[in-house]
């Protein structure tokens, strides 16, 4: 009798597991992914490739990423409208390029005198910044996690030195953003470029200055052969926040547990990213230097205090838009006193103190 029933339910599980293997096959799921960065691009775009090869690495290819870099399925500024509208799974890029649809999309990426990187990462996760962000999304049909970061960017590349407010007047500026809300208030003409553009339009004349990431970025787009002047610190974007932007729909289809991995993909590139950037912009900063003679400028007192009167009026601009652009930007500025407090007084004071008595 026992042998009959151990039979039988070994025909069972041989019928099971028969059924199983179409199952399993059915269950892969494609990802599109879109984005803003060129292909190979050193940082911004090794890192969107390297996130979409983690998820199916981490998912033992259960999810199949397909990834396209910037022009290759679409252009870099129609990544978002690819996703809302189902056609692609999933993008990776900075959601400040998206403030014409929104203008509390900017701040998940950054805002002038906003937070940095430690701060940023405080606020979404512990903070409230990530419900507000959800809450942003569900309004696009998108689902967004923060995948990367490039720290506090320099201020950008210069055909002239910058010695008062009065220099930014007329001058021609890629920078997208609230910081290019900022150089309008002070009578510049912000521009907006995809990054394969930028040296083009540089070398050309059809801008006078550009603003990119840091030292390692901007030493491989070569902006040195069209600009002198690197001026520093950007006050534009202090924490560059990247963003996995995802169809809420598509997303809303998943297993908690692919929902989880992919969370963990971007926690993981988030970081990475971080860490790679601060690896190589000391070095990157020292061959622009030496190699290829540039002349590292630091933005004076009185252009910092017009950016950060332009900055204010912009703030109170967007959260004049709407209850929810109020919300967020307001969330931002406590995220920045309270967060910021500790900032001061912690990695801020240290670094100053520490380079002080080393003769840093």
């Amino acid at each position: 009798m026992e042998r009959r029933l151990f039979l039988k339910g070994a025909a069972l599980t041989g019928a099971a597991s028969t059924l199983a293997a179409p199952a399993i096959a059915q269950s892969k799921i494609d990802m599109v992914i879109v984005s803003t960065w060129p292909r190979d691009f050193p940082g911004l775009g090794t890192s969107a490739q390297r996130l979409a090869a983690r998820i199916t690495e981490l998912t033992e290819g259960r999810i199949t990423t397909q990834y396209f870099a910037a022009g290759e399925r679409v252009g870099a500024f129609d990544s978002f409208d690819e996703v809302a509208s189902g056609n692609a799974q999933a993008y990776i890029g900075a959601d400040y390029y998206w403030k014409g649809k929104h203008p509390g999309w900017a701040p998940f990426t950054a805002i002038p005198f906003g937070l940095t990187y430690t701060e940023q990462d405080a606020w979404i996760k512990y903070a409230g910044g990530q419900e507000l962000w959800d809450e942003l999304g569900a309004e696009f049909g998108v689902k967004c996690y923060a995948c990367g970061n490039t720290g506090v960017q320099m201020g950008g590349w210069f055909n002239k030195e910058i010695n008062s407010p009065d220099d930014l007047k007329g001058l021609k500026m890629r920078i997208p953003g609230q910081g290019g809300d900022v150089i309008a208030k002070l009578g510049g003409s912000p521009v907006s470029l995809p990054g394969g553009q930028i040296y083009e339009n540089l070398v050309s004349g059809a801008i006078d200055a550009t603003e990119w990431v840091g030292p390692w970025n901007d030493y491989f787009l070569k902006f040195y052969e069209a600009a002198k002047y690197y001026y520093w610190p950007g006050m534009h974007e202090p924490g560059s926040q990247l963003s996995l932007g995802m169809n809420a729909s598509w997303w809303g289809s998943l297993s908690k547990n692919d929902q989880a991995i992919i969370h963990a993909a971007c926690n993981e590139e988030n970081a990475r990213q971080m860490a790679e950037t601060n690896a190589n912009n000391g070095t990157y900063l020292t061959k622009l230097i030496k190699e290829n003679g540039v002349e590292l400028r630091e933005f004076n007192d009185d252009v910092y205090e017009a950016f950060g009167e332009a900055a204010g009026e912009v703030f109170e601009e967007v959260r004049d838009h709407s209850d929810l652009a109020k919300r967020i930007m307001d969330s931002v500025a406590a995220a920045r006193t309270d967060i910021g407090a500790w900032t001061a007084i912690s990695d801020a004071a240290y670094v100053v103190k520490r380079n002080r008595v080393l003769g840093l």
